[in-house]
């Protein structure tokens, strides 16, 4: 029996009805439904996990500075923050400046990715302020990207433009973390093995993969063009020049970051500026994983936890400093210029109405 002389059945749906030739078979649209399904429940499921993880993490934290401060004398706390010099507090502040200095590249870099031509000084105010802003506030995406686009939105740059340029800025900072990282685990891998009880052949493995998988990424935009799908928009990835230009400026502001507080720490602290690089590294990564704002709480825990100052008195000296100078301090800062930069743009806009009102009196 010839192929074409058997009649073939209609595919018919499970009320009997059949399925028109040019529609998509009912099974198949079923195994879509179904796939989506196990997609959104898997997604709710990882948010559900890094919820917990986070609430515990902060707990943890919290359990950890409860401990310490129910046994911290306050009277040493006092002659720890007087023993600081006064060299040091300029070394700190002077370090805060080259982060804020690096962070301001963050935006340059991320404009000329999406080709946007923004003023230098336009530029600096608005990294500067969004990102002193989102450090104490928390919720970067939210509050660093609400006060970039109060302020780049003047200079024509839409909203997508906005997301686009705080997205290219946050990889920035994770590429200068991940290298920073990487070259830690390398370079201090037997010292490190204190802080996550690993063996020293396993850090440095860990940090050969990490800098491999960098350059296997900086390889990977020199090739082409590469676009990627975030929070619904299609975003083009830095290239290679870009990318290493990002990398330089993220571990500039990070060791500025960190030698701010190394700086702040007792002489006698036993502790090598690598190894603490990659302690602070680690206790901001855990302080971003746990969404309090500024990490505060879980940075602190950590670093009370794994930095071995003289005493706890004087670690939390030298913690308290470094959020004043690093935080507090460019935090109000920032709202100045906020409140002076819109305050000077309403009294522009008023003495050119004025004039323009006297103009026409006169015509």
């Amino acid at each position: 029996m010839r192929r074409e002389d058997v009649a073939i059945a209609p595919e018919v749906r499970p009320s009997g009805e059949p399925i028109a030739s040019g529609e998509r078979p009912w099974r198949e649209r079923r195994a879509l439904v179904a796939a989506r399904k196990r997609f959104l429940d898997r997604k709710r499921l990882g948010k559900s996990i890094g919820a917990i993880a986070s609430v515990a993490i902060f707990g943890l934290a919290i359990l950890v500075l409860a401990r310490v401060l129910a046994n911290l004398d306050i009277g040493a706390l006092r002659a720890a923050i007087a023993a600081t010099s006064a060299e040091q507090i300029a070394a700190a502040t002077l370090l805060a400046g080259i982060s804020y200095l690096a962070l301001t590249g963050y935006d340059a870099l991320a404009l000329r990715q999406i080709k946007a031509h923004v003023p230098y000084r336009l530029t600096a105010l608005g990294s500067f302020t969004s990102y002193a802003i989102s450090f104490t506030l928390g919720f970067p995406l939210i509050t660093g990207g609400t006060v970039r686009y109060w302020i780049y939105s003047r200079a024509g740059l839409t909203a997508g433009k906005v997301a686009s340029l705080t997205v290219i800025a946050g990889l920035t900072f994770w590429l200068g973390m991940a290298f920073v990282i990487g070259v830690s685990l390398v370079a201090r891998a037997d010292a490190l093995s204190y802080i996550d009880q690993l063996n020293w052949r396993l850090n440095t493995l860990i940090g050969v993969g990490v800098l491999v998988a960098i350059a296997g990424y900086v390889g990977w935009v020199a090739l082409a063009q590469r676009r990627v799908r975030f929070q619904g928009f299609r975003l083009q990835l830095p290239g290679a020049l870009l990318t290493l230009g990002q990398m330089t400026l993220g571990v500039a502001d990070l060791c500025a970051a960190a030698g701010v507080l190394f700086v702040l720490l007792p002489a006698q602290t036993p502790i090598d500026f690598p190894t603490f690089a990659a302690t602070y590294v680690f206790a901001a990564i855990l302080g971003i994983v746990s969404h309090a704002p500024g990490g505060i709480g879980v940075f602190e825990a950590t670093m009370l936890k794994f930095v071995p100052t003289p005493t706890e008195e004087a670690m939390i000296a030298s913690l308290l400093l470094f959020r004043i100078i690093y935080y507090l301090i460019p935090f109000v800062l920032a709202l100045a210029l906020l409140g002076a930069n819109e305050g000077l743009r309403r009294w522009n806009a008023l003495r050119s109405a004025m004039e323009a009102g006297r103009d026409g009196e006169e015509d």
